[in-house]
């Protein structure tokens, strides 16, 4: 069944603050719509809208037909500890709860209901099959095992394991066979490449565009994006509305810079005629000013001729009229004047460095390390000072235990780590653990820019002393940034006033992200290790991101599946595992 939802002049506030500000926005099935804007303002929101899991303050959301199914698969989802993974799948392709309604129209038919109670229950079990409900179970065994989750994920009971257990990779893999089993007339997807490697973006790729469901993304993704969206709906930071470009990523990209030069050019335009006409409005009144008082000194008036007088004071008058004209020429222009180009807020991003360190940054000899279902090694490396080294591979590969492992936190099975002495690394972790507390994000990052702190809820072994560091303005050797300081460093980020005292834990992803590489710009560093740095980052926010790594002179280590980041970010060598 094809569907349509329609957003008609939509608002949304939290408190004073405004999020949407009369949006409008037709998605139909068959539609392909990327959702792009800075982070904070409003993407997530502008799904929860269409979802029908937030109301409008004002406006109205409207589908057609009334059965028009809507499914969001959030950037985030809720991970229950007791739930099967074939559970979570249900719940979350909106398969369990198109069950609970089928089951009480069920009961309420069965004791004796009316004919509304038929209705309901006529409409509940065609929303059930709408949503694949009859075949779920098989279509989700097929998908997940071509997604290479084990079989015994799914046993019987309805997938004993829980999701809890899984590694990144595997939920990662997760995610994905959520995206490929929904079957809704419209989905919505939150950063869905988030963690994917490159055969799952493969299949995202393919399966958005085959779906005949109408399909609306926010993805920081810009390769994704260019694959699969036909046209971009852009919401604006200052007006809070929403602004609709025809043609895929690219197009957009061009027709947003050329919008931006012809408001350019036309506010210089009206800057440029309103100013001549105010300089013509005081020149006349200046001339009407000494007409006038020619006209009444009797020393420009020697032979006393009253015609001349008259004359003169008459020009006098018509001049000011001039002025007066140039003045309501002034108030028409002012009423339809062009907004103003107003700059949208940059990251301005450096990363601090701290003092070189010897030739041998960390060292690996004959190491054996497991995490989970993932065993590496044995394995040799060595990272030198100022190499750039990429880490890739598919998901479940084991990245991130090898990064684990260079850090210091993961105890190796076998094999021997050496890590310099004057080492300081900084780290980004794949999961932004740092901030999975309740301290105060300020207390968090005062702490993680003191001295021989890891970016991370707890010290590395091997970081050394940090002699020769360029601390930032506001560091305190012995204590970190001072509490001013790391509340401008805050605000910098764009996670000013009250957000700087709120527990870390309540921060969103992009919130978690952004206060992360605000450590990185106080705390000097010689090492750099980022684990898929870009999630949650809006695109403008990457691309400071990849111009300060351009920047860096420091060792670097990147673990990323942005293939648009993996292409601007120079790297000496690129190590693949299996």
């Amino acid at each position: 069944m094809a569907g349509t939802v329609t957003l008609r002049d939509v608002s949304v506030g939290f408190g004073a603050r405004p999020v949407l500000a009369g949006v409008s926005l037709v998605v139909a099935s068959g539609d392909r719509v990327g959702v792009v804007a800075p982070n904070g303002v409003g993407k997530s929101t502008l799904l929860r809208v269409v979802a029908g899991e937030l109301a409008p303050e004002t406006g109205v959301v409207v589908r057609a037909p009334a059965g028009t199914t809507v499914v969001r698969l959030a950037q985030e989802p809720e991970v229950r500890p007791s739930e099967s993974l074939l559970g979570h799948l249900r719940r979350r392709t909106g398969v369990a709860a198109a069950q609970r309604a089928m089951d009480a129209a069920a009961a309420a038919l069965a004791a004796g209901g009316d004919r509304s109670a038929g209705d309901a229950y006529a409409d509940a079990l065609e929303s059930w099959l709408a949503l694949g409900g009859a075949d779920f179970d098989e279509r989700a065994g097929a998908v997940t095992a071509a997604l290479g989750l084990p079989a015994e994920l799914f046993a019987r009971g309805g997938g004993a394991r829980g999701t809890a257990q899984l590694s990144g990779g595997q939920r990662a893999r997760l995610a994905l066979a959520a995206v490929l089993l929904a079957r809704p007339d419209i989905l919505l997807l939150d950063e869905p490449t988030n963690d994917l490697d490159e055969d799952g973006l493969g299949r995202l790729e393919r399966h958005v565009r085959a779906t005949p469901a109408g399909v609306v993304v926010v993805s920081h993704d810009r390769a994704f994006l260019d694959q699969v969206v036909d046209r971009v709906v852009e919401l604006d930071e200052f007006t809070r509305q929403a602004n609709e470009f025809r043609g895929g990523w690219s197009a957009y990209l061009a027709e947003r810079e050329a919008a931006r030069q012809r408001a350019v050019r036309a506010r210089e335009e009206y800057e440029s005629r309103r100013a001549d006409l105010v300089d013509a409005a005081r020149r006349q009144r200046e001339w009407a000013r000494a007409g006038a008082q020619r006209a009444a000194n009797p020393r420009y008036q020697p032979d006393g001729d009253k015609n001349i007088r008259h004359y003169r004071i008459a020009s006098a008058q018509a001049t000011g009229a001039g002025a007066a004209r140039a003045d309501r020429a002034v108030e028409r222009l002012d009423r339809e004047a062009p907004d103003a180009v107003r700059e949208p807020w940059r990251l301005r991003l450096t990363i601090a460095e701290a003092a070189r360190p010897g030739d041998i940054v960390v060292q690996l000899r004959g190491a054996v390390m497991a995490r989970g279902d993932v065993t590496l090694g044995p394995l040799d490396l060595t990272l030198g000072w100022g190499e750039r080294v990429r880490i890739a591979g598919r998901n479940g590969s084991g990245k991130t235990t090898l990064v684990e492992a260079l850090l210091g936190r993961l105890p190796l099975r076998a094999g021997t780590r050496y890590a310099g002495p004057s080492v300081v690394f900084g780290e980004l972790d794949q999961s932004r653990r740092m901030f999975d507390t309740d301290e105060p994000v300020l207390d968090v990052v005062r702490g993680a820019t003191g001295p021989d702190r890891a970016t991370g809820p707890d010290p590395t072994a091997g970081l050394g002393p940090t002699a020769g560091r360029r601390p930032a303005a506001g560091l305190d050797p012995a204590a970190g940034l001072d509490p001013a300081a790391a509340r401008t460093l805050l605000a910098k980020f764009r996670l000013a006033g009250e957000t700087a005292l709120r527990p870390a834990r309540s921060l969103s992803p992009g919130e978690r992200t952004r206060a992360g590489l605000a450590v990185l710009q106080a705390r000097g560093v010689n090492c750099l290790v980022l684990d898929e740095p870009t999630n949650h980052l809006d695109i403008e926010a990457i691309e400071q991101l990849e111009s300060a790594l351009e920047g860096f002179t420091g060792t670097l280590l990147l673990v990323t599946h942005d293939r648009r980041l993996a292409e601007s970010v120079r790297v000496d060598r690129t190590l693949t595992l299996p």
